[in-house]
């Protein structure tokens, strides 16, 4: 690894942790969300940090790689462009979900949030095949999020 290397990879972190301590000032795990009804298959609640964790640092190294492999300096700034837009959308998501208490709202902006991992993966796998496999298992996640938040929803609506 070169110094040049350095500069996306510090870069790639740092928006991790920045969407990651944002989102966490965001959620608010207090008597409205514990009074929620969780279908029962849900994980249990310490998981979703770890969960959350590791999906961050995916998303992080799959940005270098797209950094790395982007062919011109056009497409990393699309990407990083596409990067930005998704975290805005992932922290939409808490913001909607536990501060506007609307989980109702929440998923429909999880589409949103969805279809931007998808496009985002389609992206990046012209030129780097790593770094739209890297963000499998965040459409995995949040496809499972998805289906969770849909049935809170339904377990628990209508909401506002």
């Amino acid at each position: 690894m070169n110094r040049a290397s350095l500069f996306p990879i510090a870069i790639a972190a740092i928006l991790a942790l920045a969407t990651a301590a944002v989102g966490g000032t965001i959620t608010v795990l207090d008597e409205w969300y514990y009074a929620l009804q969780q279908p029962s298959w849900a994980p249990p609640g310490y998981m979703f940090g770890v969960i959350w964790t590791c999906v961050f640092a995916l998303i992080a190294v799959a940005g270098f790689f797209g950094w790395e492999k982007a062919p011109t300096r056009r497409d990393a700034e699309i990407m990083l462009g596409m990067f930005a837009l998704n975290g805005f959308l992932n922290l939409a998501w808490s913001f909607l979900f536990f501060r506007m208490q609307r989980p109702d709202w929440a998923f429909y902006e999880l589409i949103m949030l969805w279809l931007s991992i998808a496009v985002l993966m389609l992206f990046c796998g012209r030129f780097s095949r790593i770094s739209s496999l890297l963000l499998l298992p965040y459409l995995i996640w949040v496809t499972i999020a998805g289906t969770l938040n849909y049935q809170v929803v339904q377990l628990n609506g209508p909401f506002g």
